[in-house]
């Protein structure tokens, strides 16, 4: 689930590059849901699923939930912490996949097992010397 989607950031490109996986995209602003919707339809993606809905209210689970610094990690956490499935498949320990930029000690400082993971390795452009993406694993039964 890719939750305060915008205009389908990272949920379009996500579902590009995993056309087997489905995606579900949110955001409390319609027109943007409406942007998504055209865009995914475009280019023929099968395999995503937008609505225009608050993450407090979504009804299911997702191996991961990705966001793009919608909010601070404690609120972020509140809302999507009982959406995370609890039987992990993959080497990546199902739970929050959040791109964000900057010193994120404080905001982390509550969440021990969070792993940062510099985007600035895979892109040389100073534009990504201080963005991150961010991985929170929930712990459950593997």
């Amino acid at each position: 689930m890719d939750v305060g989607t915008g205009g389908g950031f990272p949920g379009i490109p996500l579902a590009i590059l995993f056309p087997e996986t489905r995606f579900y995209l949110i955001d409390v602003i319609l027109k943007k849901i409406n942007v998504v919707k055209a865009v995914a339809e475009s280019i023929g993606l099968k395999n995503v699923k937008a609505e225009q809905l608050r993450a407090e209210n979504v009804k299911g689970d997702f191996d991961f939930i990705v966001s793009r610094a919608v909010t601070n990690m404690p609120d972020f956490y509140s809302w999507v912490k009982d959406k995370i499935k609890k039987q992990n498949k993959h080497e990546l320990h199902n739970g929050i996949l959040y791109l964000k930029g900057g010193d994120l000690t404080e905001e982390l400082k509550n969440f021990p097992k969070a792993t940062e993971y510099s985007i600035a390795t895979f892109f040389n452009d100073e534009f990504f010397e201080t963005k991150k993406v961010v991985h929170l694993p929930l712990k459950f039964k593997v």
